[in-house]
């Protein structure tokens, strides 16, 4: 014969429940991500889809706004106006990519372009938009210029205010021949910006100013010859930040010195695993926002890589895991850094994955969405 338990009491029942809850995801409403693309296969421009950031189920794209080669996005801060580079080497007949202004449709999130300017350089392939909404800073890869443009109380862009033009090479004699900015980065109080330069082997440091829409040279730090920075991440403490260099497969952390906008070296590490003789490059960098895992994407291995910070702002490797796809160029964090989204340029896909709490690593989640050639993943205002 059994014994029977007794039925659990009201406290007992009340308490699990409240740690079911505590396990379950909470609800969240759903996100809307715009993706940018190349288009010279089957995409039009800058697409868009709803994500349920618990689930990872994505709704279907659809086309935002048409634009050539949308490589790169940013949203100005209010809200209203969304900017695109235009990767392109002519516009309007002269030697120069492009930067376009669009405004967002507040119900629909479509997009309607309000002007397009010169980006003042060919090939640019990143901005940033500042928080005052007044300037947008542009990188251009081709030109190895970086240039700032004003921004109109109604979003549109005036002519580049400011230009700035690079100096240097590496000894990679098919990619370093010259300078190439592919980047571009305001520090949090903005006083200072930072371009890494993947031709010049340097992150060069400039003095911005919001007020006067303009950048002065400050001075530049040197990576190791044949690294070819690339982007670069800050930690929440504004005190570290790190590039991840395309050319060498490396991350470089730096201290940094917000108030001397000065960069001292202190640690570089492998984004591959141990062994790998394939070909690959580094794309994107990321670090959490509690500032406890870094994240970097790779082109070739196809993979993630996850580094655990310390509170010395070192890394150590945690592990490498598959993206989903093919060639990984970009990647987001939503929902407060538990989910990242990461776009596979030769894949056509972007796939999702929940960031466990305590470990960092990524797990599968949802289904992948199809985007032809997607190359930047930028989360809408909520």
């Amino acid at each position: 014969m059994h014994d029977r338990l007794p039925p659990p009491g009201r406290a007992t029942v009340l308490a699990l429940l409240l740690a079911a809850a505590r396990l379950a995801p909470a609800a969240e409403a759903p996100a809307t991500l715009y993706v940018g693309t190349y288009t010279d296969g089957t995409s039009r421009g800058i697409y868009r889809f709803a994500l349920d950031p618990v689930t990872g189920e994505a709704g279907p794209p659809v086309l935002a706004g048409e634009a050539r080669n949308p490589s790169f996005l940013a949203l100005h801060p209010g809200g209203r106006f969304l900017y695109a580079v235009n990767e392109t080497d002519e516009f309007h007949g002269a030697r120069t990519g492009a930067v376009s202004a669009f405004a967002i449709d507040a119900k629909t999130g479509n997009l309607t372009l309000l002007n397009q300017q010169p980006s003042a350089g060919g090939a640019p392939c990143h901005l940033v938009v500042d928080k005052s909404g007044r300037n947008l800073l542009v990188a251009n890869y081709g030109g190895g210029t970086v240039a700032l443009l004003r921004i109109g109380e109604d979003g549109r862009l005036a002519p580049a205010s400011s230009v700035r033009t690079h100096e240097g090479k590496g000894p990679n004699a098919e990619r370093q021949q010259r300078p190439h900015a592919h980047g571009v980065y305001l520090d949090a109080a903005e006083r200072f910006a930072l371009a890494p330069d993947l031709g010049a082997d340097r992150v060069f440091v400039y003095r911005f100013d919001a007020a006067k829409g303009t950048l002065e040279p400050h001075g530049a730090a040197p990576l190791e010859p044949g690294s070819g920075p690339r982007h670069l991440a800050f930690h929440p403490s504004g005190r570290h930040l790190y590039v991840i260099n395309e050319l060498a497969s490396t991350i470089t952390g730096f201290a940094y010195d917000p108030e001397k906008g000065e960069l001292a070296p202190e640690q570089t590490v492998s984004a591959l695993p141990v062994g790998f003789s394939g070909t690959s490059y580094t794309a994107e960098v990321a670090v959490a926002p509690d500032g406890r895992f870094l994240y970097g994407s790779n082109r070739g291995h196809d993979s993630l890589v996850v580094f655990r910070i310390d509170a010395n702002g070192r890394l150590a490797l945690a592990g490498h895991f598959p993206v989903g796809g093919s060639w990984p160029r970009h990647f987001t964090l939503l929902s407060s850094g538990r989910v990242l989204a990461a776009a596979h340029q030769r894949g056509g896909t972007i796939a999702f994955f929940r960031l466990e709490p305590e470990s960092g690593m990524p797990v599968p989640v949802g289904r992948s969405v199809a985007v032809d050639r997607p190359a930047c993943l930028l989360p809408a205002p909520r």
